[in-house]
């Protein structure tokens, strides 16, 4: 019998290690522009080029809430693509090269401080955001493409998200130091734009050779509008629910990168070496817990295993409201276990995005993958961007003071509580509630095979149809 379409564990289904090393290398590229504009880009904005917190935080927000259009639009273009190196691929190449120039460009200050350089960071930053829809929505169509298997779809992601993970630590660690390395100010910014742009080159590179040898898959046809993707999308349940849920938690997770240098100058009263030993310690825990979440959701299933993460990254960011009264040790270690529960929503999300593009396929009969990932990247990346909104607006509310020296200016406790809330109360707010949304994400192994079995009988019916109208005209 032939394996349905997104369920079992066929020799078919398997990938050789070397595809799932070579996919995983891509989210060197994705980790890093998901991470360093969210940590770096505001406190750029407010204490090297002097612009308001309030302003800074629309220049963050605008170019990547424009994504929400552009990767529809990149997910059917890439629907539609026909090359000898499939569907996917052309795009690992040609987006992620432009996206690891563009991203240099965003720190390259020729204008110096004031308006025009605050234009032109939007500008570039749009830019950038554009190149990395076309790198990434295709980089998250592929897993569906490259395996039918549900087990094999979760060993993909565990790749994936512990490579993610390693660049979220290298980029968002060693960027500060790259920072303060070049002289701080517009120099340090412009040397670990580089610094980035280099590492985004090797993760495109990466994942176009590392998956040469893999199974392209076969590509449908793609929805023609935004609004029938949208009609599509909303007629699956379960991508409805898993994307609204990702999205708020995104913004979450966002909020809490955005707030890291202000959190370690602020409150724990260390510019230099708190940034990264706040990501240390936040990305450490993951790359070694990534083998014990893989187990979990074997044994309580994705969307509980996707709840508990969750649980712990939001009790982690409610407990940091400590922070002022707690000796640093502990405030590391409370990020520790953000770190862990962070770890699990990454895996468990991106695995249950697979499943529904599968079921939508066994419903249908279509292959559309651009369409769902163009919606799940456009959402994720307006999370992302809405994170750093969210805290700028924050700082501004709190009265927090820009500069254009480089160094923070003097902040009043106002300003210094601020800083405290956006990092901790507000995090745990878009991190937990959106579980109960969950409640409809219904997709198991059974229920992909029954939605696949259910598409094979009402094609058996077809054809006899045709067969039984074929013989009466005869």
């Amino acid at each position: 019998m032939k394996t349905p379409p997104g369920v079992g564990s066929s020799a078919a289904g398997s990938l050789p290690r070397p595809v799932h090393a070579g996919y995983a290398l891509g989210s060197l590229a994705t980790g890093a522009f998901g991470t360093v504009p969210g940590l770096l880009l505001l406190p750029y904005l407010t204490d090297t080029l002097g612009v308001a917190a309030g302003l800074a935080a629309l220049l963050v927000l605008l170019p990547k809430a424009w994504d929400v259009l552009v990767n529809p639009v990149a997910g059917r273009i890439s629907d539609r693509t026909r090359s000898r190196w499939g569907a996917r691929r052309p795009y690992l190449l040609i987006g992620g090269l432009a996206l690891a120039v563009l991203f240099a460009s965003i720190f390259a200050a020729p204008f110096g401080n004031g308006p025009a350089a605050a234009a032109y960071v939007a500008f570039a930053f749009l830019a950038t955001a554009t190149a990395f829809a076309f790198f990434q929505v295709p980089y998250v169509a592929m897993p569906a493409e490259l395996t039918d298997d549900y087990a094999e779809r979760t060993r993909l992601m565990t790749w994936r998200i512990a490579v993610l993970a390693l660049a979220i630590l290298v980029s968002g660690a060693v960027a500060p130091l790259v920072v303060t390395a070049g002289g701080d100010g517009v120099a340090g910014h412009r040397w670990m734009g580089l610094f980035v742009a280099v590492l985004i080159a090797l993760g495109a590179l990466g994942a176009f050779f590392g998956t040469r040898s893999a199974p392209t898959g076969s590509v449908g046809g793609s929805e023609p509008t935004l609004r029938a993707q949208l009609a599509v999308a909303g007629a699956n349940r379960p991508f409805r629910a898993l994307l609204i849920c990702f999205v708020v938690q995104s913004a979450g997770v966002a909020t809490i990168l955005a707030g890291v240098n202000y959190f370690a100058g602020q409150i724990l009263r260390d510019d230099e070496s708190g940034p990264t030993l706040l990501f240390v310690c936040f990305v450490g825990p993951a790359l070694l817990v990534m083998p014990i979440w893989t187990r979990v959701g074997a044994r309580l299933g994705k969307r509980t295993a996707l709840v508990v993460a969750s649980l712990i990254l939001a009790a982690g960011a409610l407990a940091l409201i400590a922070a002022p009264v707690l000796p640093p040790v502990a405030v590391y270690l409370v990020v520790a276990v953000l770190g862990v529960g962070y770890a699990g929503q990454q895996v468990f999300a991106l695995a249950m995005l697979p499943d529904c593009i599968a079921y939508d396929t066994a419903r249908t009969g279509r292959r559309q993958a651009g369409v769902f990932t163009g919606l799940w990247t456009a959402g994720e990346t307006f999370g992302l961007a809405l994170g750093p909104g969210i805290y700028g607006l924050v700082l501004q509310l709190s009265g927090y003071v820009s500069s254009d020296t480089g160094t923070a200016a003097a902040q009043s406790d106002t300003a210094r509580l601020g800083v405290l809330l956006g990092f901790t109360i507000i995090p745990a707010l878009l991190v937990g509630p959106p579980i109960f949304l969950l409640r409809r994400y219904t997709l198991t192994p059974a229920v992909l095979a029954a939605a696949a079995q259910d598409r094979r009988g009402d094609q058996e019916v077809a054809v006899g149809d045709r067969h039984e109208k074929g013989t009466i005209t005869s």
